[in-house]
Formats: structure tokens, C-alpha cells, sequence
């Protein structure tokens, strides 16, 4: 063995402890409050330790990016710990607040992660998307001498069962796919059972169908040799015969079950015989669970022999808890060693009582270690998290002269900005799930280009056939067209949302789709935003007013997810301008990485920035005229502003979100013949108002009793019986709470059913959000107990 080699399982072990200490530490030794199960993933850690012992300290260079398995987190941080890039009260905090996440984050950990996990099979798949991105970014000016990396990960068998990853593999290959390892621990076991025979040969022509190159790495070093030996054949044989379940249950028994299962099967050929006589009960036992996944040195040349930027998926068979006494138990998923059996196992690994947290315990020479860690690639340059400066915006504008629809302005604002010069054009990159002409993207895509490697030509330009759509593919395009997958939107938009990170050179992707598929992709949307990634999502068309799709296109929860999902400052605009200067401060807001104290003017945390969320529609409004005053731009960005400012005797306010604008402000006109006073609020973002909100109370709870939300302000001066009526094409909830503001009597119009196919103005009164029904709600309400209610 050579002396790297030597190191290489000396660290395997280091980590195969650590890993383990850590999650035993929580759950027996630190004090517990709560009296329910810390957890960790012992045996899980352990499938891994080999194959993440070669990749790091072996294997990987600086510009390469891995998307740890969510369960193998331990073997993660014991790696940062090991380096000294972790401290250790975080360690020993594993899992509790402030210490080091169960499962990788790029936001909540300290150490270097490149690709939060969590949620299975989005970890995997973002890789992919990952890898895209570095070519993108790779193809343009702007983008540098890049060094190409490879984009890792490491994957769970069981999370193969997820259909994001084969929506993933289709989208690679449609998009010449390179740079991208799935090294997949393959212990045969999931959370519940044991993996079901034969399928890997089923998923292995998946990936070859979808041209990756597949690796088995299925033989340690030990059993390389032991078929070497006469009788190894047969042996080799055995061992490819023997069924999942039947070669675990004997990994759990040990060697002694393994040497009578062999012989009962094997035992009377004479050179089988002596191979296995040859070694003792444990020999036998560390032979038989030598598999390639659990070698670091078949698995250290397993990655040497990759040579090429094809995709390559390595199928790493390993024992789960391997080299612990829960291997191969079928319940050790969730399971712990118990405080006995880990004794006996500390013991067993060398480590002196009181040195548990050592980071060189059990080391012979620490010196010739710590040498040949201060040589590693992967850590040579520190952390690897990039930056890019931030881009100026352009003054963004549109003219409101005629009835324009939300999706027709934000397409004419991007074709605005596609005539341009601004390095912010230059930077953005639009994506669609196969709904590019749908949602207004065409004109900018007509003029950018599509994005692929290679040039492709479009047939249609030359054959000379007449189409709106010039779809000429090439290294400047700046438009990712992506199948039917909804996932895979926001895998890439999250992916191109992290490159002035994972890259140095800032993207602002803006990505486009139907508005009631923003939930078929809502798993990725909050992957996406968990990782801090920034982009804009455009949900267009929505709603009801999506009149003639039917019930199955007209969103309805939405708006509420807008309001609910962290990392997204979601927005519902009615009119042109307000869109426009929406988009404008989204661009900046994109880029923002301050620090999180709220702005006391809205109680905001703007200064953190994040992603921002559009809900668009396709029904033309008529504007209101050019407003270039502060106080709109102002609050069309802050949330909301008084399109018709009430007077000191209001009796009612209507606030509406969006597109039934027209209704709100006709039945505005219908109420104020019989009503004194009434006023008119726009609502662009109930998302941010009720942030604000939720927010200021937040800061008068802690004793700042003079802190006040932009809505606070705005509903301050109404009189206390002063009626509110909320009105929005989408769940009545996303305004309700309006009426706790400052205590007025509420009644919420929206959309609670699934709709019908109709004109606008057919579901409009079927759903209650007509100028009439607004009106009358009014009228009928003159008295009556105080509350709120659903029109």
C-alpha cells in the first residue's frame, strides 16, 4: 500500500468514527430536552464513508461541486471538522440549534457546502442543472477563462424511486449534458426495506438510453484478490447469485454465519474450501463486506479511471452501517447503536476513552496525516464561495397609453430591454417549460437566441416558412428551453440562481409557466429558495381569469404560496407601470446580500434580498394614464397604495389584488351613490404587506411601540366603522386578514372552488368578484355584527 493510499484509510476511519461519535453524542450523551429521538443516520453515514473518503481526498479539484446524499450529512461535517474548517461546539451540537444541520445547507451551516439537501432527489438532479449553467456561463464574453468542474452527486439508491431525477436525465440529454457525476450508494437497503431484485439492471439502461457511461464498482480490493485465488470464480459466482435480503441478514450475522452458509454451498470443492479456511471468522466476514463502495482504494481508482466529460453514473454497491455492528439490519435506517453496543464498537475502532472529539485520535503519526491533508486539491484554495459585483439596473418604463394585459407588458418589457446594450441584458437568462410563446417570452427569444453548445440552425428560417418564432439555437443564445417539467424549471432556475456563487459571474434568470403548474414544481421552488438562489418566477396566466381554460388552468392557492414560501417576495400587479416598476426594483433586489435588520419605514428585511415572484394574467385593462409620483412607485413596490384616497369619513374601502382592478374601482363608482366616502386600495403584494405587518408586531411585542408597517399606515386613519371589501382571482385568504389591521369589519371576495370553462364575465359573477356583487356586498351591509366575511 502506498503511503497516500495508507492515508486515505486512515481517514476513512477518522470519518467513519466521527461521523458516528457525533450522532451517538446527541442522542446519549448531550442533555436532552425534548423527549423524542435526536436521530442521525448512523448506518447511512457509513455506506458512504469510503466513497466520500476517495472523492474529497482524492479525487475532486477546487471548481468541482458535490450535492451531498441528505443522510450522509454527518460524513460531510466530520470532513469540514477533520480539515478544521468546522469548530467543535458546532459538532457537538449536531442537530440543535445553532450547531452544525441534519441534512447539508448552503445557508444554515457554516462550512462549505455547495448544494443544500434535504428533500430526496432534488439534491441529485440540481447537479445536472448545475452543470448546464457552467457551460452557459462558460459560452459567453463575459464569462471568462471558467474552469470547467464537475458537478457531483451523491445519491441514496432509494432516491431513484424520485421522478424528478428521470425528468432530469431526459432534460440532460436534450441539453448535451457533461461535467456530471451520480455516484450512487448502492446498500440495497431504503427507509423501510430492502431494494427490490434487479431493478439496478432496469436503471442502468435508463441512464444508458439517456447516454451516460455507467460504472459498477461492485468489488473491493479484498475480494479482487480472493478471486484471483483457485476457487475464486466459484466464489465470485456466489456472491453475484446471492439475493439482497439473503446477503444482508448474513452481513448482520458476522462471520461465523458466513463461513457456514459458504460451506453448506460451496464447501465440497476443494479450492473453495481452502480459500475460505484459510481466513478466520472476522477475515472472512471484512472479505465478504469488502464491496467496492465500502473500499476507498477500488473506489480512489474507480474516479482516476474517468477521463473524459461524458455524464458517468457509478454504481457503488456498499453495506449499509458497513464496518458497524448494525450493518445490513434492515431496521438500522433510523436506527442507533445503543450505548453498549457502541462502547464495545469504540473500543473496537481504537479510540481512547476522553478522546472522542480528537480529530487525530487513534492516528499513528498525526504529523505525516496533517502533511498530507495540507496537499489536498479540493481544499488548497479555502472555501470555494465565489462573488460578483452587483450590476446597475436601467431605468425600466412602458407606455401605458392602451389596454395592455400583466404577461403582455412583462413581454414587451423584456423586449424593451432585448434591444439594449445594458450588461444587465447581457446577464439575464429566460427559461419555460415548453410555454415560451405563451407567456410573452417569444420577442425577447426572437432576439437572444436560444442557448445550446453547439449552433443549430432553425429549418423554418431556411425553408423560408413565415413563423413569429425564430428559434436559432447557439453559445450566445440566452433563452434554456426546457420540456414539460415543472421540477426541472425550478432545479434550473435555482441552479442559474446560485452562479455568481458557485461560478463568480451573476445570472438573472427569469423563468416562465402557468400559474396553476407553479405547484406541480413546488418541492423545487422551495429547494430553490432554500438555498438563497435568486431569480423571478413568472406566473402567467392565473386565475379565473383564465376564463375559457376550465377549472383545471385557473389557479386559486397561489397567491397564499406567495405569502407562505420564504426567500420570495411575491407580487399580483394589475396595471403596466406598476409591473414596470416591479421588474425594475426586482433587479436589484435579485443582487441584495445585506444584513437582516428590517427597514423601520415597511419593517422589510429588503436589505437580505431573495427571489421574486410575478402573478401575471392575459386580460388587457385599460390604464390609468402616466404616474411618475413617488408615492405610487413607492408603494406599488412597498405592497399597496391608495389608487383612490379616502377622506376623513370613509364608510367603505374596497382593496382588490390584480386583475379584477376594473371591478373594484366600477363597483367604487356604484357605492359611492349611496355612500359618503369611499376609497380605493391597490394591492400589488399581499405578500409584503403582511410581512411588514406580521413584522412591526413582532418589534412592539419586544417594546418598540412606535414601530408601524407600510399597511398600518395606510389603514390608520380610517374610521373604526369603517367597512373594508377585499376582492383578488385567487383564494379570499390572501386579503381576509386585512381586517385585523386595525379592526374593521371585513368581507373577502375570491376564488375558494374549482372553476368552469366561461367567459371572464361569467365566472366573474360566478365566483362573486363582479361589480355588482362587490357593490351589493356592500349595500347589503349597512348594519350587522362586526367580523369578517367571505363574499
Amino acid at each position: 500500500m502506498t503511503p497516500d493510499a495508507a492515508h486515505l484509510k486512515t481517514l476513512e476511519q477518522r470519518l467513519l468514527w466521527l461521523s458516528h461519535w457525533m450522532i451517538h453524542h446527541a442522542n446519549h450523551i448531550r442533555p436532552k430536552v425534548d423527549q423524542i429521538k435526536i436521530g442521525g443516520h448512523q448506518a447511512s453515514s457509513a455506506s458512504m464513508v469510503s466513497i466520500m473518503t476517495a472523492l474529497y481526498f482524492h479525487t475532486l479539484r477546487p471548481e468541482d461541486r458535490v450535492a451531498v446524499k441528505p443522510h450522509a450529512s454527518p460524513v460531510f461535517h466530520a470532513i469540514q471538522y477533520l480539515m478544521g474548517n468546522l469548530d467543535r461546539a458546532r459538532m457537538e451540537n449536531f442537530r440543535g440549534f445553532g450547531g452544525v444541520q441534519s441534512y447539508p445547507s448552503r445557508t444554515k451551516d457554516v462550512d462549505d457546502v455547495d448544494f443544500s439537501t434535504g428533500s430526496v432527489g432534488l439534491g441529485v438532479a440540481i447537479t445536472s442543472f448545475a452543470s448546464i449553467v457552467q457551460d452557459y456561463v462558460a459560452a459567453k464574453s463575459w464569462g471568462g477563462d471558467l474552469p470547467l468542474g464537475r458537478m457531483v452527486a451523491l445519491v441514496g439508491d432509494a432516491e431513484l424511486d424520485e421522478g424528478n431525477v428521470y425528468e432530469a436525465l431526459q432534460e440532460g440529454w436534450k441539453n448535451d449534458l457533461r461535467n456530471c457525476w451520480w455516484i450512487i450508494d448502492y446498500n440495497r437497503q431504503s427507509l423501510d426495506g430492502i431494494v427490490r431484485e434487479g431493478l439496478f439492471g432496469r436503471i442502468e439502461k435508463i441512464f444508458d438510453a439517456f447516454g451516460w457511461d455507467v460504472v459498477r464498482v461492485k468489488y473491493g480490493a479484498l475480494q479482487r484478490a480472493a478471486f484471483a485465488e483457485p476457487g475464486g470464480a466459484a466464489l465470485r459466482d456466489w456472491i453475484d447469485a446471492c439475493p439482497n435480503q439473503q446477503y444482508a441478514a448474513l452481513t448482520y450475522q458476522g462471520g461465523a454465519v458466513w463461513r457456514k452458509r459458504l460451506m453448506e454451498d460451496l464447501g465440497d470443492q476443494g479450492d473453495v474450501s481452502a480459500l475460505i479456511d484459510r481466513r478466520d471468522d472476522a477475515a472472512l466476514a471484512a472479505l465478504m463486506e469488502n464491496l467496492g463502495g465500502n473500499c476507498v482504494e477500488t473506489m480512489a481508482e474507480a474516479f482516476d479511471a474517468i477521463e473524459h466529460d461524458r455524464p458517468t453514473c457509478f454504481l457503488a454497491y456498499t453495506i449499509k452501517g458497513w464496518g458497524t455492528p448494525i450493518a445490513s439490519h434492515k431496521d438500522n435506517h433510523g436506527g442507533l447503536m445503543n450505548p453498549t453496543q457502541f462502547a464495545a464498537w469504540q473500543t473496537h475502532m481504537g479510540v481512547p476513552q476522553g478522546q472522542e472529539w480528537e480529530r487525530f485520535a487513534a492516528v499513528p503519526d498525526p504529523a505525516a496525516l496533517q502533511g498530507f491533508l495540507s496537499r489536498v486539491p479540493f481544499f488548497a484554495r479555502g472555501r470555494r464561495r465565489f462573488h460578483d459585483d452587483r450590476i446597475a439596473v436601467p431605468r425600466i418604463a412602458i407606455d401605458t397609453d392602451r389596454e395592455i394585459s400583466t404577461q403582455a407588458a412583462f413581454g414587451k418589457i423584456l423586449d424593451d430591454l432585448s434591444k439594449g446594450d445594458s450588461v444587465l441584458a447581457s446577464r439575464i437568462v429566460t427559461t419555460s417549460p415548453d410555454v415560451t410563446g405563451t407567456t410573452n417570452l417569444g420577442p425577447w427569444v426572437n432576439r437572444r437566441k436560444l442557448f445550446a453548445r453547439q449552433p443549430q440552425a432553425d429549418a423554418f428560417i431556411e425553408h423560408r416558412i413565415p413563423s413569429t418564432a425564430k428559434w436559432e439555437f447557439a453559445p450566445t443564445g440566452q433563452h434554456i428551453e426546457l420540456g414539460i417539467a415543472e421540477m426541472n424549471l425550478f432545479l434550473l432556475l435555482g441552479a442559474a440562481g446560485l452562479s455568481h456563487s458557485l461560478f463568480g459571474k451573476r445570472l438573472f434568470p427569469i423563468g416562465t409557466v402557468y400559474d396553476p403548474f407553479v405547484h406541480r414544481g413546488l418541492d423545487a421552488l422551495n429547494y430553490a429558495c432554500y438555498q438563497d438562489a435568486r431569480f423571478i418566477i413568472v406566473g402567467t396566466p392565473s386565475g379565473a381569469t383564465l376564463a375559457p381554460e376550465g377549472g383545471a388552468h385557473q389557479s386559486i392557492g397561489t397567491p397564499l404560496t406567495g405569502m407562505s414560501q420564504d426567500g420570495l417576495a411575491a407580487f399580483e400587479p394589475a396595471f403596466a407601470d406598476e409591473l414596470a416598476v416591479i421588474m425594475e426594483w426586482a433587479f436589484d433586489y435579485l443582487q441584495r446580500d445585506g444584513d437582516g435588520d428590517p427597514d423601520e419605514r415597511t419593517w422589510l428585511r429588503d436589505e437580505t434580498g431573495g427571489s421574486v415572484y410575478l402573478r401575471l394574467t392575459t386580460n388587457p385593462l385599460e390604464q390609468p394614464g402616466k404616474r411618475q409620483d413617488g408615492a405610487f412607485r413607492q408603494g406599488a413596490i412597498d405592497g399597496a397604495y391608495w389608487l383612490r384616497k379616502p377622506g376623513p369619513n370613509c364608510d367603505v374601502v374596497i382593496a382588490y389584488q390584480g386583475a379584477v382592478a376594473p371591478e373594484a374601482i366600477a363597483a367604487a363608482g356604484i357605492i359611492g351613490e349611496h355612500r359618503r366616502d369611499v376609497g380605493v386600495l391597490a394591492v400589488t403584494s399581499a405578500d409584503r404587506l403582511n410581512a411588514g405587518w406580521t413584522a412591526a408586531q413582532r418589534a412592539r411585542a419586544r417594546g418598540n411601540r412606535a414601530a408601524r408597517s407600510h399597511i398600518e399606515t395606510l389603514l390608520g386613519d380610517l374610521p373604526r366603522d369603517c367597512l373594508l371589501v377585499t376582492a383578488i382571482d385567487g383564494h379570499p385568504a390572501t386579503l381576509a386578514w386585512l381586517g385585523s389591521v386595525a379592526g374593521h369589519r371585513t368581507v373577502s371576495h375570491g376564488v375558494e372552488h374549482f372553476g368552469q370553462t366561461g367567459t371572464i364575465g361569467d365566472l366573474y359573477h360566478y365566483y362573486g368578484l363582479d361589480r355588482q356583487t362587490l357593490a351589493r356586498s356592500v349595500l347589503a351591509l349597512s348594519a350587522g355584527p362586526r367580523g369578517t366575511e367571505h363574499g
